[in-house]
């Protein structure tokens, strides 16, 4: 027999379904297909998220030679064939930003951690996501959210990827190759009417939620209903993702055009990465998604170039080992993505232009060294925003919003945003002639 209203317990009950109820006050609570094709090559965009900064008095050029005619830092020379293809923009920063061991978390959103009063935390949707609602629609994943696996004092703070919802909650992020490589690209050899009988199942339970919860909503208060309006929200996403997966039952996933094998269980760090990107290349040929979000490793990176000291104790450098030790990471960053670009444009597209020219590619962090988050390090690559590149741009106000720039390549990918963030505007001098 169904109940109409959830108990003390916080739950909505049916003859089938048992789902939680978030913490409610009013209640006793308190608050603590198949892929289409296209004439044209689409658009992608990849987000790299570094976490606890970079070696800002070595990897910032020198702020009086701007546009073409700049020397490109030493510990970015790696990436010195690529010159031409990349531009480093300066003067970005979030003005909300407080928190100085986050260097991860509000990088794509630009959100005030304390707006909203009496909560310590709060974030909104991130960019990625803002993209993946247009560019998502016709590929087998609506985004990829990769990460590494998790440590403290990382340095890329609250989040399991880079990735926020339209409720401001936290992705979660497959965060080892081997999870990445299988999610992609492995055949689930369960049989076609188990698969389907599992998404009845899911949407059974979700069906029953929403349909038990309208009856509780007169009963609470403004507050509660805030929150039950945020949860509901939760639901009707994993809605569209079942949805999505119904369509996709049966359709036989794509391999990339060169072979790519499985990773091993042991990567970490400078492989993790490396492989990490050879996997968003294959998946970028097959086109499973258009959206991608890494959360790269940071401890990890730093103890397979043959350092022991922990990231947070690293990004305390002055000098010695600790200067030496950041300085070998952010040049170790700008060759692994050196070779992703190798890569993304030896790959051709069917019109024959490469996946580097329909990518748009953002690295950077909101943390530019220590525990400052001013002039956050930002690099972009690719043409999938029709940015001109070969560039060192600095922006003229110190305080330029970064969500500028999230606005710009989402503008520049034909997605029309009219706003984002804190954004005041494009930046125009990406798109000069």
């Amino acid at each position: 027999m169904r109940s109409s209203c959830p108990s003390r317990r916080g739950f909505l009950r049916s003859s089938s379904a048992l789902v939680a109820l978030p913490l409610l006050e009013s209640f006793g609570f308190k608050r603590f297909a198949s892929a289409a094709t296209v004439a044209a090559p689409p658009k992608r965009m990849v987000f790299l998220g570094m976490g606890f900064g970079v070696t800002a008095d070595r990897w910032y050029p020198d702020t009086n030679t701007v546009g073409e005619n700049y020397e490109l830092p030493k510990i970015l020379r790696p990436l010195a064939k690529h010159q031409k293809d990349i531009t480093i923009v300066q003067n970005l920063m979030h003005q909300y930003s407080a928190d100085g061991h986050s260097g991860s978390t509000f990088w794509l959103t630009g959100a005030n951690r304390y707006a909203i009063p009496g909560q310590s935390f709060h974030n909104t949707v991130s960019v990625d996501q803002v993209a993946a609602e247009v560019l998502g629609q016709q590929t087998r994943f609506t985004s990829i959210q990769l990460a590494a696996q998790g440590a403290a004092n990382d340095g890329h703070g609250p989040g399991g990827s880079l990735a926020w919802n339209r409720s401001g909650k936290p992705i979660a992020g497959l965060d080892t190759p081997v999870a990445a490589f299988h999610r992609l690209f492995s055949v689930d050899k369960t049989p076609l009417e188990v698969q389907q009988q599992r998404l009845t199942e899911q949407r059974s339970v979700l069906d029953t939620v929403l349909s038990d919860a309208k009856s509780i909503n007169r009963k609470l208060n403004a507050s509660d209903n805030a929150k039950l309006d945020e949860y509901f929200q939760s639901i009707r996403e994993i809605e569209v993702r079942l949805s999505k997966e119904e369509k996709w039952l049966g359709v036989e996933k794509k391999r990339p055009q060169d072979a790519i094998r499985e990773p091993g269980e042991s990567l970490e760090g400078v492989e993790e990465v490396r492989m990490m990107y050879d996997i968003m290349v294959a998946a970028m040929q097959v086109d499973a998604t258009r959206v991608f979000t890494y959360r790269m490793p940071v401890n990890s990176m730093i103890t397979s170039l043959g350092a022991t000291m922990s990231a947070h104790s690293m990004s305390h450098y002055s000098e010695g080992e600790r200067r030496t030790v950041s300085q070998n990471r952010d040049t170790a960053h700008a060759r692994l993505l050196s070779e992703f670009m190798d890569k993304l444009k030896s790959s051709t597209e069917p019109d024959g232009s490469s996946l580097f020219d329909n990518v748009a590619i953002t690295l950077g962090t909101n943390l530019s060294s220590v525990h400052t988050l001013k002039n956050c390090p930002t690099l972009i690559a690719g043409g999938g925003a029709g940015f001109r590149h070969g560039r060192h741009l600095v922006m003229d106000d110190p305080k330029t919003p970064l969500c500028n720039l999230w606005l710009s390549t989402l503008r520049g990918a034909g997605i029309q945003a009219a706003t984002f963030g804190d954004s005041t505007g494009i930046i125009v001098e990406l798109f000069d002639a």
